[in-house]
């Protein structure tokens, strides 16, 4: 028995992380469609503004929940034709973790994603990182926004300072309070939270771990531990790391390899038929236990 090719995906969706928006994935939606893919990056909800707007207001980043966000992908992913390639970045990794454990998409890349729920590693700077989210408890009813020192630490610590700045006034929006502190609570509470994925999901599609050596938010062990959270044995999942990369992958000096080796490793994977296990020939005598 042999199974048929499977059409290589069309399109591709990518999913942005906190503290940013679509904006951030601007120039690999250029790099993706000169290739000839659709390319569709949604915003969260209440995100469709432009980032001015969204620091001029930040109230729909206060009303911003976990399950509204997938509730939201999910919606868009139902109304494509055919499975998508998902790319997420940050914790967009992490929605794209949930949304091929839901079924969805023909293979997913999370880029220094964040964990979901179960992952119990916490390295020094990522505790850095987010600390002046989680300093003080009222933060979890409000949108923060970092300055320009702690948003650099977390997101560009590798590039030049004016590089660094234009990138924080063309990108940088407020988090959500909430949704950090439920991420940062996650292990600790009862029951599962919004980033809950089942790891021994069999029917998941090919997942694979990008790691920016020198990121300091979500550095290269959250994604190994993450990675080695999946039990399945008939689905892939994988790592790659590449050196000297900071958070900020989507804009990080030499971003057009980490995505033209993403779309390669998600179409090859997506494309391979699933392998089949015989299942064990009857033995020729009884067999006694």
């Amino acid at each position: 028995m042999t199974h048929a090719a499977r059409p290589a995906p069309d399109t591709i969706v990518l999913v942005h992380g906190f503290w940013v928006t679509p904006r951030s994935w601007e120039q690999w939606i250029a790099h993706y469609e000169a290739k000839g893919y659709r390319v569709i990056a949604p915003a969260y909800p209440g995100f469709e503004v432009e980032v001015e707007a969204l620091n001029a207001d930040p109230s729909p980043v206060e009303a911003l929940t976990v399950p509204a966000i997938v509730e939201h992908f999910e919606s868009v992913l139902r109304g494509l034709e055919s499975p998508p390639i998902i790319i997420g970045h940050s914790a967009g990794g992490a929605f794209t973790q949930i949304l091929l454990d839901h079924g969805f998409g023909a293979a997913g890349i999370a880029l220094n994603s964040a964990p979901t729920e179960g992952v119990p590693i916490i390295p020094l700077t990522q505790a850095r990182a987010t600390f002046p989210v989680l300093k003080n408890p009222a933060n979890r009813h409000r949108a923060i926004r970092y300055d320009f020192e702690h948003w650099n630490y977390a997101f560009t610590n590798t590039f030049p300072e004016a590089e660094a700045r234009a990138l924080y006034e063309r990108y940088a929006v407020p988090v959500s309070g909430g949704i950090i502190f439920e991420s940062a609570l996650a292990n600790l509470t009862p029951g599962h939270s919004g980033t809950w994925v089942n790891y021994h999901n069999e029917d998941r599609a090919p997942l694979l771990f990008v790691a920016g050596s020198e990121d300091n938010i979500m550095p290269p062990k959250i994604q190994w531990s993450n990675a080695g959270h999946y039990k399945g044995e008939k689905t892939i999942t994988e790592v790659v790391e590449f050196g000297s990369k900071p958070h900020l992958l989507p804009a990080a000096p030499g971003w057009e390899e980490i995505a033209d080796y993403a779309l390669a490793w998600a179409l090859r994977h997506a494309t391979t038929p699933p392998a089949i296990v015989p299942a064990p020939a009857a033995p020729a005598e009884p067999m006694t236990v």
